[in-house]
């Protein structure tokens, strides 16, 4: 499978890429900077394996998604599957009357309209590959029926993922394109933390099972965890 993985330098995102690696695929690596020390790793790494493209991309600015994708399609003409990863947690401790609204209107320029670009742009290359898969990293601080106190710019743009979402999934009716978002559970990240309950290869694996279609999804909501449970909205 050709996989596109955005966010792909540290935590989930680089556990996707090697399980992906592992497993035969064939994978271009989004990286906001060449020049970080997990960025050059994934350089050195393209220099053992033909399989991996390492790919300077910043989903906040439409014109590096562009170019990503002119980039990808110098090795090919189709992608399997989109995983929308990058993302970031900004302001999570503030109380509202603390709110950077900066830092809130940065939070949906990367994780919301950061895979809305992505998607806008590789769509169509989508849309010729082999039972494509879209899949949106999202978060249970998106859920409103399970909403709690505070983390107010991470939870809103997730929640504006989700809607991404089940309307590209009624969008794209009829079209064998499965689009999930996915919640990878707490994880030992940048992002999660040490004290986090989950390696970042758990959820790895159950998102490589999503997208290879090993694991079944009811019908109905789209917002779902690694495993394919369903997700309260």
């Amino acid at each position: 499978m050709n996989i596109f993985i955005t966010g792909a330098n540290r935590g989930i995102g680089y556990a996707l890429v090697q399980k992906g690696l592992t497993d035969g695929h064939r994978i271009f690596a989004g990286v906001r900077s060449l020049d970080s020390e997990t960025g050059k790793e994934l350089i050195n790494q393209m220099e053992t394996t033909d399989k991996l493209t390492v790919l300077q991309v910043d989903v906040t600015n439409e014109e590096s998604v562009i170019q990503a994708k002119e980039d990808i399609q110098k090795k090919t003409g189709y992608l399997d599957a989109i995983i929308n990863n990058a993302g970031i947690l900004l302001e999570s401790k503030s109380d509202i009357e603390e709110l950077d609204i900066e830092a809130c209107k940065q939070s949906f320029d990367v994780n919301t309209l950061g895979p809305l670009r992505v998607i806008k742009h590789l769509l169509p290359m989508i849309k010729k590959g082999n039972q494509p898969s879209i899949l949106n990293i999202s978060s249970d601080a998106a859920s409103l029926t399970n909403a709690y106190a505070g983390n107010y710019p991470y939870g809103m743009s997730k929640a504006a993922l989700n809607m991404l979402g089940e309307k590209l999934d009624r969008s794209l009716k009829g079209e064998d394109i499965q689009v999930l978002s996915i919640h990878p559970g707490w994880v030992k990240t940048d992002m999660g933390g040490q004290n986090a309950s989950l390696d970042p290869m758990e959820p790895t694996e159950g998102i490589y099972r999503l997208l290879e279609r090993q694991t079944n999804v009811d019908k109905g909501s789209r917002f779902i965890d690694f495993n394919g449970n369903k997700m309260k909205f």
